[in-house]
């Protein structure tokens, strides 16, 4: 199976509240039911217009590498996303944090501990002092000195190919914070080629504020009630969400599909998740390993492997 077979779509603030984003966040989630009962504005963008169809059960599903191609190489880092890139994924996602002087970088985790040999939030740190730190030791010494990309860094590279992005803005962001992003990605003419997500309903309202024209996306791990509310909030043309969501209610889908929405599900690293989340006609796979995802696909009839 070819890629052109698949379906594609086309798709600082003060120190305090740095050091309460992953409050902020799991409070934004939490509140999320009351926010939907008192908002309805209606959404003027629609995934029909990023998928060019919705898919149905069986219908293969486009691939996202998460991370990068995070088994091969360290996650959020350039060996990573070139693998990813490198393979038949459709997509490279990502995740967006700013250090203390305001520039977006890239990184996942809240500190620096894991995937670095730095220690402490990432916000407590400026650009130039994360530059500097070894991101690839953790995961094996043939990385050693790998270093932690900027934003910059990384849109120069997915330019250099076919590839989009999907980017997590991680916590919560200001107008102004999301106009950095914005404008990152039209100075590396990518503005046709991202999409930018969010479990954060106010951050991806302040990105439909200062650039409409970019994809948004809601992250949320499960969808209560009305998935066109939701959506509607901050003009999403897809809701990304779990596995376990999916598991607990198999009818939703095809319920987000009727809201005219796009449907990815995150994280899905085996054949039995791979066949299942196919089987029941999500958009978009989210995966630590789109290469291996690459190879089941080519496979006959992917979607009927029982794992």
């Amino acid at each position: 199976m070819t890629t052109s077979q698949r379906w594609l779509i086309r798709l600082g603030d003060s120190a305090a509240w740095r050091a309460r984003r992953p409050i902020a966040a799991a409070l934004a989630t939490t509140a999320l039911v009351l926010v939907l009962a008192v908002t309805p504005t209606a959404s003027d963008v629609k995934a029909a217009s990023m998928f060019d169809s919705l898919r149905s059960p069986g219908q293969v599903a486009f691939i996202a590498g998460h991370r990068g191609e995070k088994v091969l190489a360290p996650e959020n880092t350039l060996p990573a996303f070139q693998l990813a890139i490198d393979s038949s994924a459709e997509f490279v996602e990502t995740d967006v944090q700013l250090t203390s002087d305001g520039v977006p970088i890239i990184m996942h985790d809240w500190t620096l501990d894991r995937t670095t040999n730095g220690s402490g939030p990432v916000w407590e740190w400026t650009a130039e002092q994360i530059s500097a730190l070894d991101a690839g030791s953790w995961f094996s010494p043939d990385f050693a000195g790998t270093r932690v990309p900027t934003l910059e860094q990384f849109l120069d590279l997915v330019w250099t190919s076919d590839k989009r992005a999907i980017l997590e803005l991680k916590g919560s962001w200001t107008r102004e914070q999301t106009a950095l992003v914005s404008q990152q990605v039209r100075t590396a003419g990518m503005e046709d080629r991202v999409l930018i997500a969010s479990f954060d309903v106010v951050t991806l309202q302040a990105v439909a504020e200062v650039a409409p024209h970019l994809p948004r996306l809601i992250i949320s791990r499960q969808v209560t009630g009305d998935p066109s509310i939701l959506a509607a909030l901050c003009g999403a043309v897809a809701i990304v969400t779990s596995k376990a969501f999916l598991e607990r209610e198999p009818g939703a889908v095809d319920r987000i599909h009727e809201a005219g929405l796009g449907v990815l599900v995150y994280t899905l690293n085996d054949e039995k998740t791979w066949g299942e989340a196919i089987a029941l006609g999500v958009d978009g796979i989210i995966t630590d390993s789109p290469t291996e995802l690459e190879r089941w696909l080519d496979g006959p009839s992917p979607w009927a492997h029982d794992g």
